[in-house]
Protein backbone atom coordinates (compact mmCIF):
# COMPACT_ATOMS: atom_id res chain seq x y z
CA UNK A 1 0.00 0.00 0.00
CA UNK A 2 3.06 2.27 0.00
CA UNK A 3 2.37 3.54 -3.51
CA UNK A 4 -1.30 4.18 -2.78
CA UNK A 5 -2.47 7.72 -3.45
CA UNK A 6 -5.02 8.71 -0.83
CA UNK A 7 -7.40 11.62 -0.43
CA UNK A 8 -9.02 12.12 2.96
CA UNK A 9 -12.47 13.66 2.45
CA UNK A 10 -12.48 15.27 5.90
CA UNK A 11 -11.15 18.46 7.42
CA UNK A 12 -11.10 16.97 10.93
CA UNK A 13 -7.72 17.64 12.57
CA UNK A 14 -8.19 14.51 14.68
CA UNK A 15 -8.65 12.29 11.62
CA UNK A 16 -5.64 13.89 9.93
CA UNK A 17 -3.52 13.20 13.01
CA UNK A 18 -4.58 9.54 13.14
CA UNK A 19 -3.85 9.08 9.41
CA UNK A 20 -0.38 10.59 9.93
CA UNK A 21 0.26 8.35 12.94
CA UNK A 22 -0.57 5.33 10.78
CA UNK A 23 2.06 6.46 8.27
CA UNK A 24 -0.23 7.41 5.40
CA UNK A 25 0.83 9.94 2.80
CA UNK A 26 -2.41 11.69 1.88
CA UNK A 27 -4.05 14.87 0.68
CA UNK A 28 -7.07 16.48 2.34
CA UNK A 29 -10.02 17.64 0.23
CA UNK A 30 -13.14 18.45 2.20
CA UNK A 31 -16.48 17.44 0.77
CA UNK A 32 -18.56 20.41 2.00
CA UNK A 33 -21.61 18.20 1.53
CA UNK A 34 -24.77 18.68 3.61
CA UNK A 35 -25.07 15.82 6.06
CA UNK A 36 -28.56 14.56 5.34
CA UNK A 37 -29.63 10.93 5.44
CA UNK A 38 -32.86 8.95 5.47
CA UNK A 39 -31.24 6.13 7.41
CA UNK A 40 -32.41 5.63 10.99
CA UNK A 41 -30.08 2.97 12.42
CA UNK A 42 -26.85 4.53 13.75
CA UNK A 43 -24.56 2.16 11.84
CA UNK A 44 -26.38 2.87 8.57
CA UNK A 45 -26.36 6.62 9.25
CA UNK A 46 -22.57 6.81 9.57
CA UNK A 47 -21.98 4.52 6.60
CA UNK A 48 -24.32 6.59 4.45
CA UNK A 49 -22.80 9.92 5.49
CA UNK A 50 -19.24 8.67 5.03
CA UNK A 51 -20.23 7.44 1.56
CA UNK A 52 -21.79 10.81 0.71
CA UNK A 53 -18.61 12.64 1.72
CA UNK A 54 -16.37 10.34 -0.33
CA UNK A 55 -18.68 10.50 -3.37
CA UNK A 56 -18.82 14.31 -3.20
CA UNK A 57 -15.02 14.57 -3.39
CA UNK A 58 -14.80 11.86 -6.07
CA UNK A 59 -17.46 13.62 -8.19
CA UNK A 60 -15.81 17.03 -7.77
CA UNK A 61 -12.45 15.64 -8.93
CA UNK A 62 -13.96 13.71 -11.86
CA UNK A 63 -15.87 16.76 -13.08
CA UNK A 64 -12.69 18.86 -13.06
CA UNK A 65 -10.50 16.12 -14.59
CA UNK A 66 -8.58 16.08 -11.34
CA UNK A 67 -9.08 12.42 -10.45
CA UNK A 68 -5.88 10.37 -10.77
CA UNK A 69 -6.96 6.98 -9.42
CA UNK A 70 -6.62 8.04 -5.81
CA UNK A 71 -8.39 6.12 -3.08
CA UNK A 72 -10.81 8.56 -1.46
CA UNK A 73 -11.63 7.97 2.19
CA UNK A 74 -14.76 9.47 3.75
CA UNK A 75 -15.63 9.22 7.44
CA UNK A 76 -18.44 10.28 9.73
CA UNK A 77 -18.86 9.94 13.49
CA UNK A 78 -21.97 10.18 15.63
CA UNK A 79 -22.73 9.70 19.29
CA UNK A 80 -25.82 7.58 19.95
CA UNK A 81 -27.54 7.79 23.32
CA UNK A 82 -30.86 6.26 24.34
CA UNK A 83 -32.16 6.21 20.79
CA UNK A 84 -31.02 9.75 19.94
CA UNK A 85 -28.34 10.63 17.39
CA UNK A 86 -26.06 13.35 18.72
CA UNK A 87 -24.13 15.33 16.13
CA UNK A 88 -22.28 18.57 16.78
CA UNK A 89 -24.12 20.88 19.20
CA UNK A 90 -26.00 23.83 17.71
CA UNK A 91 -25.01 26.10 20.62
CA UNK A 92 -23.89 26.01 24.26
CA UNK A 93 -27.35 25.13 25.57
CA UNK A 94 -27.53 22.22 23.14
CA UNK A 95 -24.09 21.09 24.35
CA UNK A 96 -25.30 21.31 27.96
CA UNK A 97 -28.36 19.19 27.12
CA UNK A 98 -26.26 16.56 25.36
CA UNK A 99 -23.66 16.21 28.11
CA UNK A 100 -26.36 16.20 30.80
CA UNK A 101 -27.90 13.19 29.06
CA UNK A 102 -24.53 11.42 28.68
CA UNK A 103 -23.40 11.75 32.30
CA UNK A 104 -23.71 8.78 34.64
CA UNK A 105 -24.45 6.34 31.83
CA UNK A 106 -23.19 4.45 28.80
CA UNK A 107 -23.58 5.60 25.21
CA UNK A 108 -22.26 4.45 21.84
CA UNK A 109 -19.96 6.13 19.36
CA UNK A 110 -20.26 5.03 15.74
CA UNK A 111 -17.87 5.91 12.94
CA UNK A 112 -18.57 5.00 9.34
CA UNK A 113 -15.76 4.82 6.78
CA UNK A 114 -16.05 4.60 2.99
CA UNK A 115 -13.34 3.89 0.41
CA UNK A 116 -13.87 4.86 -3.23
CA UNK A 117 -11.41 4.06 -5.99
CA UNK A 118 -12.31 4.13 -9.66
CA UNK A 119 -15.74 2.47 -9.87
CA UNK A 120 -15.47 0.47 -6.64
CA UNK A 121 -16.55 1.45 -3.15
CA UNK A 122 -16.68 -0.19 0.25
CA UNK A 123 -18.13 0.99 3.56
CA UNK A 124 -17.89 -0.28 7.13
CA UNK A 125 -18.61 1.00 10.63
CA UNK A 126 -17.11 0.64 14.08
CA UNK A 127 -18.93 0.96 17.42
CA UNK A 128 -17.48 1.80 20.84
CA UNK A 129 -19.30 1.92 24.19
CA UNK A 130 -18.36 4.87 26.41
CA UNK A 131 -19.28 5.04 30.11
CA UNK A 132 -19.30 8.53 31.65
CA UNK A 133 -19.01 9.48 35.33
CA UNK A 134 -21.65 11.65 36.95
CA UNK A 135 -21.04 15.38 36.40
CA UNK A 136 -22.37 18.43 38.22
CA UNK A 137 -23.98 21.27 36.27
CA UNK A 138 -20.95 23.43 37.16
CA UNK A 139 -18.56 20.83 35.75
CA UNK A 140 -20.57 20.67 32.53
CA UNK A 141 -20.63 24.47 32.22
CA UNK A 142 -16.87 24.69 32.87
CA UNK A 143 -16.21 22.13 30.16
CA UNK A 144 -18.46 23.96 27.70
CA UNK A 145 -16.68 27.25 28.53
CA UNK A 146 -13.47 25.69 27.14
CA UNK A 147 -15.22 25.70 23.70
CA UNK A 148 -13.86 22.21 23.12
CA UNK A 149 -17.29 20.55 22.73
CA UNK A 150 -18.63 22.88 20.06
CA UNK A 151 -17.20 21.12 16.97
CA UNK A 152 -17.55 17.55 18.19
CA UNK A 153 -20.29 14.94 17.87
CA UNK A 154 -21.97 14.45 21.22
CA UNK A 155 -20.43 17.71 22.50
CA UNK A 156 -17.24 16.16 23.84
CA UNK A 157 -13.74 15.11 22.86
CA UNK A 158 -12.39 12.03 24.61
CA UNK A 159 -8.83 13.11 23.82
CA UNK A 160 -9.28 16.50 25.54
CA UNK A 161 -10.63 17.89 28.78
CA UNK A 162 -13.56 15.48 28.83
CA UNK A 163 -11.13 12.58 29.41
CA UNK A 164 -11.42 13.05 33.20
CA UNK A 165 -15.13 12.17 33.01
CA UNK A 166 -14.74 8.96 31.00
CA UNK A 167 -15.13 6.02 33.37
CA UNK A 168 -14.46 3.28 30.83
CA UNK A 169 -14.70 2.35 27.19
CA UNK A 170 -15.41 -0.93 25.47
CA UNK A 171 -14.04 -0.99 21.94
CA UNK A 172 -11.66 1.10 19.88
CA UNK A 173 -10.53 4.33 21.59
CA UNK A 174 -9.53 5.90 18.25
CA UNK A 175 -13.05 5.29 16.99
CA UNK A 176 -14.27 7.73 19.65
CA UNK A 177 -11.60 10.23 18.56
CA UNK A 178 -13.10 10.02 15.06
CA UNK A 179 -11.43 7.28 13.04
CA UNK A 180 -10.98 3.55 13.80
CA UNK A 181 -7.49 3.68 12.32
CA UNK A 182 -6.43 0.06 12.99
CA UNK A 183 -9.54 -1.34 11.35
CA UNK A 184 -9.21 1.19 8.52
CA UNK A 185 -5.69 -0.08 7.76
CA UNK A 186 -6.80 -3.72 7.66
CA UNK A 187 -9.96 -3.06 5.66
CA UNK A 188 -7.97 -0.91 3.22
CA UNK A 189 -5.49 -3.75 2.64
CA UNK A 190 -8.35 -6.05 1.64
CA UNK A 191 -9.96 -3.36 -0.53
CA UNK A 192 -6.64 -2.64 -2.26
CA UNK A 193 -6.12 -6.26 -3.31
CA UNK A 194 -8.62 -5.71 -6.15
CA UNK A 195 -6.34 -3.09 -7.70
CA UNK A 196 -2.92 -4.78 -7.45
Amino acid sequence: MKDMKIILASGSPRRKELMKLAGFDFEVITSNTKEVTRETLPERIVEDLSYQKAVAVYTKLKENDGYNNECIIGADTIVYNKGEVLGKPADEEDAFRMISNLKNGTHQVYTGVTFIKEDKNYSFYEKTDVNVYDMSDDEIRMYIASKEPMDKAGAYGIQGGFAVYVKSISGDYNNVVGLPIARLVHELKNFWIDFV
